[in-house]
C-alpha cells in the first residue's frame, strides 16, 4: 500500500521557531510529527559573524487511522468509487464511516462487501501496529439501520416462539448479527437463543425455555 506522509525541511534562529513554521505550513499539530534536528543553531563569531539558524526536518506519523484510510482511499480509486470518509474514535478502537451518493456497492448482499472490507481493513492495520486496533466500517448508517432491523425481527420471531412453543431458526449471519440478536432477547424471561452450524453458515436459533 502506497501511503504519502507530509514532510518538510525549515529553518529558524532556534530548534522550536524552526519547528513552528513547519508546522505551520504542513497544517499539523506537535503531536503529529516526528522531529529530525539537521542543524543546530549557531550565532557565529562574536555573536555577528557566520550565524546559522536552526535547521529541522518534520515527518508525518504513521497512525492506524492514517493506514486505514490510505488504504481505503486506493480501493476506492481502483472501484471508481467517490465517497467522503469521516473517521472517529482511537486508542484501540476506531468507526470509518463513508457518505456519498450511490455507495451501494459498498455494502453488498446483506452486507458482505462492506464485512470484507472492513476484514481487510483491520488486516492491513494490524500488521504495521504494535497492538491491536478495531476497526469498525459503515455506509450512509446501515448498520446502524441493520441493527434495527435484527432487534425487530429477534423481538417478532420471540413473539413467535413464545405463542407455538416450538423453536425458530433465523438465517445465517456474520458473528455482528448473530450477536446483536444474542443481546437482544438475553433478558427475555420465555425464551434462549444459541448460535448452530459452522462458518459462514452459521444461525441463530430461538428456542422457549421450558
Amino acid at each position: 500500500m502506497n501511503q504519502e506522509l507530509k514532510t518538510i525541511e525549515s529553518a529558524g534562529r532556534t530548534v522550536d521557531e524552526a519547528v513552528g513554521f513547519g508546522l505551520a505550513e504542513l497544517g499539523l499539530q506537535r503531536e503529529d510529527v516526528e522531529v529530525e534536528v539537521l542543524e543546530e543553531p549557531n550565532k557565529g563569531l562574536f555573536g555577528l559573524i557566520g550565524n546559522r539558524q536552526a535547521k529541522v526536518r518534520l515527518t508525518e506519523k504513521i497512525t492506524p487511522d492514517k493506514i486505514a484510510v490510505g488504504f481505503v482511499k486506493e480501493v476506492f480509486e481502483n472501484m471508481g468509487v467517490k465517497a467522503d470518509i469521516q473517521v472517529e474514535g482511537g486508542d484501540e478502537q476506531y468507526h470509518i464511516s463513508f457518505h456519498g451518493p450511490e455507495l451501494g456497492i459498498l455494502i453488498g448482499r446483506r452486507g458482505d462487501t462492506l464485512d470484507a472490507l472492513q476484514y481487510l481493513v483491520n488486516l492491513v492495520v494490524n500488521r504495521r501496529t504494535e497492538k491491536r486496533i478495531r476497526f469498525v466500517l459503515d455506509v450512509e448508517e446501515y448498520r446502524r439501520r441493520r441493527e434495527e432491523t435484527l432487534v425487530r425481527l429477534a423481538q417478532r420471531l420471540s413473539d413467535k416462539v413464545k405463542r407455538t412453543r416450538k423453536h425458530v431458526v433465523l438465517e445465517p449471519m456474520n458473528p455482528q448479527e448473530r450477536r446483536v440478536i444474542h443481546t437482544a432477547l438475553q433478558n427475555d424471561p420465555s425464551v434462549y437463543t444459541f448460535s448452530q452450524g459452522n462458518e459462514p453458515y452459521r444461525k441463530v436459533v430461538i428456542s422457549p425455555k421450558k
